[in-house]
């Protein structure tokens, strides 16, 4: 009975996780592409704001559902390789991962550069300082590489198949910018999915003891 138990409660932890890692890859996505459309990167149907989403409403639901599989996965891996959950990760230290991979996005945005290889050049070195300041774990920073490659492959084919366009016609511009913001993003994601872990961690101790 009392394993029966251990696995409800489990299933609970995995779920109540999920959704809120869900919910916060559909939040990021909104304001990403709310950016992205300030710079004229992404293109939209000319309308209200609420034509921007309509026109991609499945943008949303699938950064929500990679959320999910990267915030789950990320804990996994760390207890495979051995590493243990970070820590020193505190919800205030994720709160600020979290406005500082927003502020990248908001300064690629914004900021204007004088060439592409300026601006990819900037991104990284932006996308690796988020790594070394809010992880610095071999775990994060192999899956966010992984979860960066496959990301912007995925990406490009949707391009090239017409399932997502931009206004900027040269491709190589795009690549320059996409891997930054999906490593980044990882790192991000799975700062929170750590933390969740480590939350849920805490409750079962409480009910165990």
């Amino acid at each position: 009975m009392a394993l029966v138990d251990k696995k409800i409660r489990k299933t609970k932890s995995l779920v109540k996780r999920g959704v809120v890692l869900f919910l916060v890859g559909v939040f990021l996505a909104l304001i990403l592409n709310l950016l992205q459309v300030q710079r004229n990167i992404t293109l939209f149907p000319a309308g209200m704001l609420g034509d921007l989403y309509l026109s991609a409403w499945w943008v949303p639901p699938v950064c929500g559902t990679a959320a999910v599989c990267i915030g789950l996965m990320y804990p996994c891996v760390d207890v495979k390789l051995g590493e243990p959950l970070r820590g020193k990760c505190e919800w205030s230290n994720v709160i600020r991962c979290l406005a500082v991979f927003v502020g990248i996005n908001h300064a690629s945005a914004k900021m204007d550069f004088a060439n592409n290889l300026q601006f990819s050049l900037t991104l990284a070195a932006m996308s690796l300082g988020l790594w070394w300041f809010f992880d610095r774990s071999r775990s994060g920073f192999g899956l966010s590489l992984f979860i960066a490659t496959i990301a912007t492959i995925a990406t490009q084919l949707m391009v090239y198949k017409g399932f997502y366009r931009y206004t900027e016609p040269d491709f190589l511009y795009v690549r320059s910018w996409l891997p930054c913001v999906f490593f980044s993003g990882g790192v991000t994601i799975g700062n929170i999915g750590r933390q969740l872990a480590i939350y849920e961690q805490e409750v079962e101790k409480e009910h165990s003891s």
